[in-house]
């Protein structure tokens, strides 16, 4: 796979997180409605298996979502969006940059995400379950999130099997862009809300700009 040298994906961060609450159904159609490319989102894995959209493993109130069922962490005024939801109201229309958050939950999201209509990939800091699922042969596309500016790009991609580098913006520099694409692998970065850095970015050649207001992104 060659990266495109279109202009840059816009891939709207957890949806409109300043307008709506993260990480949910009405926020991710809301940015989708503003013109995203893609939705970026987080997911993690109740106690009774259900895949749910959510930033931290517990509710603020301290339940784990890891340990409660789901008609448990619902109650008390909650809404708890599940991944089973949102592709059922997406259906095809963007494409879906899954970060996996819950431990072990690879398998279980990728399975689920098969039976989407349109496109998807699932990335993660957690690089040994991209790895895990680049072993068992998985045909989704697979990224590994970075924030350290020291990291080997081709070595990490061959190692864990991705074909998207996600570094912080920090990070952007000739040599990371270079070897990402010879690599193969697109560069999607997070997470820009500044116009000027988006167009510094997308002359640097990024592949995706992760942002908190798609409507900020420049279309060329």
């Amino acid at each position: 796979m060659t990266p495109s040298s279109a202009a840059p994906l816009r891939i709207a961060h957890r949806g409109l997180p300043r307008a709506l609450r993260e990480n949910t159904v009405r926020s991710l159609l809301a940015a989708l409605d503003a013109g995203a490319d893609g939705l970026e989102f987080d997911v993690h894995r109740t106690a009774d298996g259900v895949i749910v959209l959510h930033h931290d493993d517990a509710l603020a109130d301290g339940r784990l979502i890891a340990e409660t069922p789901l008609d448990a962490l619902r109650g008390n005024g909650v809404a708890l969006d599940t991944l089973a939801e949102l592709l059922q109201t997406v259906d095809g229309r963007a494409e879906l940059f899954v970060e996996l958050k819950g431990r072990n939950i690879e398998m279980a999201v990728e399975h689920q995400l098969r039976d989407y209509r349109g496109a998807f990939a699932l990335h993660s800091f957690d690089h040994s379950a991209i790895a895990r699922l680049s072993a068992a042969g998985t045909p989704a596309r697979l990224g590994v999130l970075v924030e350290d500016g020291d990291t080997n790009v081709a070595e990490l991609l061959q190692r864990t099997g991705a074909h998207d580098l996600w570094p912080h913006w920090s990070l952007i520099n000739d040599r990371l862009v270079t070897e990402a694409h010879a690599a193969g692998a697109r560069v999607i970065v997070w997470t820009v809300n500044e116009p000027a850095l988006m167009r510094r970015l997308t002359d640097a050649g990024v592949d995706g700009l992760c942002t908190d207001d798609v409507r900020l992104v420049p279309r060329a």
